[in-house]
């Protein structure tokens, strides 16, 4: 095959993020068309997709040559001034790996950079590259490198002395002059230069292209690219962007014609490419190294420590598991795995030691004996029927997942923990990546091409709501999507610009879970990357499967909330009921549990909660825990479909068979239908005789749907069953079942380690409600809406949750009989530090007594004025004798006294002082409250809402409870089971309102809505926006009319009408309130108080008043014109408060 005379050296793929718009697939692809032996990849400062790079140019018989624009800084690498981020600032150069030795180094090299060199890029200097450019080819640059940068300044010694530099560090054969043209006039400049140097130093030139994008067409994509990147829009003339069209993978022609006058720089290339032959060698294990005591070896010590664990799970003898577990060993051995085992061991050994919680299980791992006997899971996996090659398969050896859940507030200890053990350099989590999908793309394309938000935001809308699905896809199944698409020139520019840059990495970010483990610094195998947004510890610059390709160990550590709950339950159990339940222990046929899961009470229990699980529970009535697991497992998109059948089964409303005698005994849990993977492997070898590992690799491959490869395991299938005597219709049935269903059955050791865990939450509501109602309720205490949902679920429970007090409150949500108190640290803007003072002043000195003894006492460096109002606003002093008005009030003057008697404290006057506060004499002193109305019920609420995040006296709609019947509105927490584009209406407050402006010019908002079970952003366009500006106003209680916008995460409502729910109970009350005063109450001082009081409802209500000026005489007046009301209940209560019950009528 004849090879072009040139390669592409200087290559930005899509992992020069937001700059380079070129996949790696479609970069060797067009590597491949123009027939180029070898291709570069070198983006900016990272090695992000090197691992991805070689292994797909490798597959397509193009030589990878990994490498990196790096960026060197103009001094030290450890120096920052303003200088650094301009032209002036750090300079490229282009580095590609010879070898082995030159990958390692260009590893360190751009490790350093992000590590000790970032800013405003990642930066090394010229000590650094003099230590590790050994087995690197270096290109000068282009327009801003170091040489360019000299040439341009008209510095000819400065570039010389570059060149010089250069040359002596790296050696005269890795050395080449880059000369670039794209048609910017300065590199004309430039280039004339490079030709006397090259003349000067005798050094050979080389031409690259600088490439960002595939073709020439593509040239506008990047420049939305850029936008996405900067933030701007297309028509910003002030944004970045690239001077011409002509950073595309150009043809080798074309870069003989652009570089007609030097063909020796484009030949040279070859010899560039030619030098270059790194080989990576993937599968190789490089596991850390486990110390096994002496006279051990890693086999031999898993294998003691596996054995002493099965007779502690299974004390009497075991034949079936003594025998499993020789066989697992075995394959553990055979495969090399010992040592993985072992490092798992001692880092979950070390969590349950320190009393860290550990979940039972995750993922395949939980169907290993062997873990189980080493307490990595606690999933018996012989009495599930969990099969050990789903973990490990002999027959196709590949690195295992363990993936370990841990109690959320302690996962971090276990992994400083590893950290110490193997060392900070061989230690780092995982970077991940996200990428433009498709309705992504287009909301990202439509910004950066300054289309108008709603309708960027409506064509989003029309792509189907499927996990991964493409643009292409997207259009082929909805047709209003190709209407819009076809409706104007501007959505197909979009539509365009989005499909070219569709799939391209976004950003990066940590892997929530994955740590990577070494036996040796990281940066001999993998560079690493640190956030310089964040400044968060270092992760890998290769993602998860890169990774597991290079043969370093991957665990997931987890960190899973309702492992916290769990713990935290037991521990109030403990502390208040003098029980210690071993929740590995309880019982898993408990009839409580099922009741209460066949009711649906499911609110707190992992993984039952949403409403649609809830649904299913109540129908489906599980009476054992296999029911639990199988539902875990049927509702997920793609097996859903089955789940009435499965429950119709259950109930006997379908009658079950069976294709084959032989797979009852395998589908008869799950009443005849296939729900798990390892379902399809026990068939596989029942009925056709597969090994267990066979049978993995037909799981595998029916997931994955290869043409070729199925008709190969079909006939493999049909006849292996044929020897066994089954027929080869049946047999071909069975297939043809089994092929659909595998491509999304589920992992049955993962829906079993959930179920466990879904079962251990029952069980604790079930027994001990009150308990775990507060753990819950202190796992929530960072997000509001889920204090607010569970506290309603209290009150379903018959649970009493007592408001934050002072005296009574600890940190966290507490069990006080069979009620609970509220947490203060779910007070905002009282911080733990003030929090401690408050306990430990407590602990110390007893109860506090007042404001100003509280002010005296706590130690107010930590509790600072913002505390003591938080404090006063929630109701935290209520339980004092004080009205929040008066304490707020004199806060200030609290808060002078206590100081200066903690100054006076200070300086030695305590005696004094402890005697004055014993017999009250200082606090009464200062103790004097201003005689002022308490606040209104409005206030009070809104005070609460504030420092709260919700309301616990009351709530504002609780006087438009008829008003909200009547109008037939949907609870917030229901709108995602409403149809996309369905009328809805929502009562509820205004609690946010965010103004924008729009292009035209035009005001809008996005308005959070919040009712009694929770909150929805509802968007007001323009025109509605401005007829009700006075309606959505923070604190209104709203009738919202609108479209429900459901989405795939959120959903958001579309407004179309918006009414103060004060006018529509105004209009629906009765034409006026009617208050009788009776003779007794006609006084100045009670009518001045209901005026007041009449003027915290107001309304649009008249007021008429019945006087009883004598005994049975009575005069009618009508209340001033500025007294009308807002008739409510709690306008009902204060009237009767103050004139006797029956006294007003017509709220």
């Amino acid at each position: 095959m004849h090879h072009s005379d040139f390669v592409h050296l200087h290559v930005h793929s899509q992992y020069s993020l937001l700059d380079g718009a070129c996949g790696l697939e479609k970069l060797v692809a067009k590597a491949k068309e123009y027939q180029m032996p070898a291709l570069a990849v070198t983006d900016h400062g990272n090695l992000f997709g090197a691992i991805d790079f070689y292994s797909i140019a490798m597959k397509e018989g193009i030589k990878p040559i990994i490498g990196s624009e790096v960026y060197i800084a103009p001094g030290s690498r450890f120096e920052r001034s303003n200088q650094d981020s301009g032209y002036e600032g750090a300079s490229h150069i282009t580095l590609l790996a010879k070898d082995q030795v030159g990958y390692r180094n260009l590893i360190k090299l751009v490790s350093a950079g992000y590590l000790e060199g970032f800013y405003y890029k990642p930066r090394i200097d010229r000590e650094l590259f003099a230590q590790h450019c050994h087995g690197l080819i270096a290109l000068s640059g282009c327009l801003n490198c170091e040489v360019a940068k000299a040439l341009l300044d008209g510095d000819e010694a400065r570039a010389k002395e570059t060149v010089s530099w250069y040359l002596e560090a790296l050696g005269r054969e890795n050395y080449f002059l880059e000369v670039q043209d794209h048609g910017i006039p300065e590199q004309k400049r430039v280039t004339e230069g490079v030709l006397r140097l090259a003349k000067s130093f005798d050094l050979p030139m080389v031409a690259t292209n600088d490439l960002h994008y595939p073709s020439k067409e593509d040239a506008r994509a990047h420049e939305v690219l850029l936008c996405i990147q900067t933030g701007k829009t297309i028509q910003d003339k002030d944004r970045w962007r690239f001077s011409t069209d002509q950073f595309y993978f150009k043809s080798a022609d074309e870069m003989r014609r652009i570089f007609a006058e030097l063909p020796e720089a484009v030949k040279n290339t070859i010899v560039v490419a030619e030098r270059c032959n790194l080989q990576l060698h993937f599968g190789q294990l490089r596991l850390p190294k486990y110390q096994v005591p002496e006279g051990y070896t890693l086999e031999s010590y898993l294998a003691h420590l596996a054995r002493q664990g099965l007779k502690t799970r299974f004390p009497a003898a075991n034949a079936a598991a003594e025998a499993r577990l020789q066989y697992e060993l075995d394959v553990i051995q055979k495969t090399g795995f010992a040592g993985y085992f072992l490092v798992v061991w001692d880092f979950i050994k070390f969590a349950k030691d320190r009393g860290v919680s550990v979940g039972p299980g995750r993922g395949s791992a939980a169907a290993s004996l062997v873990a189980y006997c080493l307490g990595i899971t606690n999933i018996d996996p012989l009495r599930y029927g969990l099969i050990f090659e789903r973990f490990l398969n002999p027959e196709r050896i590949s690195m295992p997942d363990m993936d370990i859940d841990f109690s959320d507030d302690r996962r971090d200890e276990v992994i400083d923990y590893v950290t110490r053990k193997y060392g900070a350099d061989n230690v780092a989590q995982i970077i991940t990546f996200g990428t433009m999908g498709a309705k992504a793309v287009i909301r990202d394309v439509g910004r950066g091409l300054g289309m108008p938000y709603a309708e960027v935001d409506k064509i989003a809308k029309l792509v189907p709501n499927r996990l991964n699905i493409s643009l292409d896809e997207a259009i082929a199944e909805s047709p209003p999507l190709t209407e819009a698409v076809q409706s104007r020139p501007e959505v197909e520019d979009l539509w365009r610009v989005a499909k070219c840059l569709e799939g391209l990495t976004r950003h990066a970010s940590t892997h929530a879970a994955g740590v990577v483990i070494s036996g040796d610094p990281l940066t001999e195998h993998v560079p690493l990357y640190k956030d310089p947004k964040t400044g968060s510890k270092p992760t890998t610059q290769y993602a998860m499967k890169a990774i597991e390709k290079i043969g370093l160990l991957k665990v997931d550590f987890l960190g899973l909330r309702t492992l916290t709950v769990i713990a935290n339950t037991l521990e109030l159990i403990a502390s208040g009921r003098g029980q210690k339940i071993p929740i590995e222990a309880i019982p898993l046929d408990d009839p409580a549990v099922f009741k209460l899961l066949g009711e649906a009470r499911t609110f707190g229990v992992f993984q039952l909660e949403s409403s649609g699980m809830r649904d299913l529970m109540r129908r489906l009535k599980p009476e054992r825990l296999e029911d639990v697991i199988a539902l875990v497992a049927l509702y997920r998109p793609g097996p859903m479909v089955m789940i009435d059948d499965f429950i119709n089964r259950k109930h006997g409303k379908v009658k079950i068979s069976y294709d084959h005698p032989l797979m009852e005994e395998i589908l008869k849990e799950t009443y005849g239908i296939m729900v798990y993977q390892e379902q399809v492997m026990r068939i596989a070898s029942e009925l056709a005789g597969f090994s267990m590992g066979e049978a993995d690799v037909l799981r595998k491959a029916m997931g994955k749907k290869d043409p070729e490869t199925m008709d190969q395991q079909r006939k493999k299938f049909v006849d292996g069953a044929k020897a066994k005597g089954v027929p080869a219709r049946i047999a071909q049935k069975v297939f043809d079942k089994m092929a659909p269903f595998a491509g999304y059955a589920f992992n049955k050791p993962h829906a079993t380690s959930y179920a466990l865990v879904a079962y251990q939450t029952a069980y604790l509501k079930a027994h001990y409600p009150v308990e775990f109602m507060a753990a819950l309720l202190t796992s929530e205490m960072a997000n509001t809406d889920g204090i607010v949902k569970y506290i309603d679920e209290c009150k379903q429970m018959g649970i009493t949750v007592l408001p934050p007090d002072v005296n009574e409150s600890e940190s966290r949500f507490t069990v006080v009989g069979e009620q609970i108190r509220f947490g203060l640290v779910a007070i905002k803007n009282v911080g733990e530090t003030a929090i401690q003072s408050i306990l430990t002043t407590r602990r110390d000195k007893g109860r506090l007594r007042s404001l100003f003894d509280f002010c005296e006492r706590v130690d107010l460096r930590l509790v600072n004025k913002r505390v003591v109002e938080s404090l006063i606003k929630c109701g935290a002093f209520d339980s004092l004798g004080a009205a929040r008005s008066q304490l707020m009030a004199v806060a200030d003057k609290a808060m002078e006294a206590g100081a200066g008697a903690q100054r006076e404290r200070s300086y030695g006057q305590g005696s004094l002082l402890d005697v004055l506060e014993a017999t009250g004499g200082l606090t009464q002193q200062a103790e004097a409250l201003p005689a002022i109305p308490e606040w209104s019920p409005t206030q009070r609420l809104a005070a609460e809402k504030e420092t709260l995040g919700f309301y616990v006296t009351g709530h504002p709609l609780s006087d438009y409870r008829d008003v909200i019947a009547r109008v037939a509105a949907v609870a917030t927490d229901r709108l995602a089971a409403c149809q996309d584009k369905e009328t809805v209406t929502v009562c509820a407050i205004v609690t946010a309102v965010k103004e924008i402006t729009t292009k035209s010019g035009d005001r809008m908002a996005f308005v959070t809505l919040e009712d009694m079970a929770g909150t929805v952003e509802a968007v007001a366009f323009p025109e509605l926006y401005k007829a009700n500006l006075l309606h959505l106003v923070k604190g209104t209680a709203v009738m919202a009319k609108g479209q429900a916008d459901v989405g795939e995460e959120v959903v958001k409502l579309l407004l179309a009408e918006v009414s103060p729910l004060a006018n529509i109970q105004g209009r629906q009350a009765s034409s006026a309130v009617e208050i009788t005063i009776g003779e007794a109450d006609l006084s100045d001082s009670t009518l001045e108080q209901l005026k007041g009081l009449l003027l915290k409802f107001p309304g649009p209500t008249p007021v008429r008043l019945h006087l009883s000026v004598a005994p049975g005489a009575q005069v009618t007046v009508a209340a001033s014109p500025d007294l009308t009301v807002a008739p409510n209940e709690s306008l009902r209560r204060e009237v009767e408060a103050l004139l006797g019950s029956g006294t007003i009528t017509g709220t």
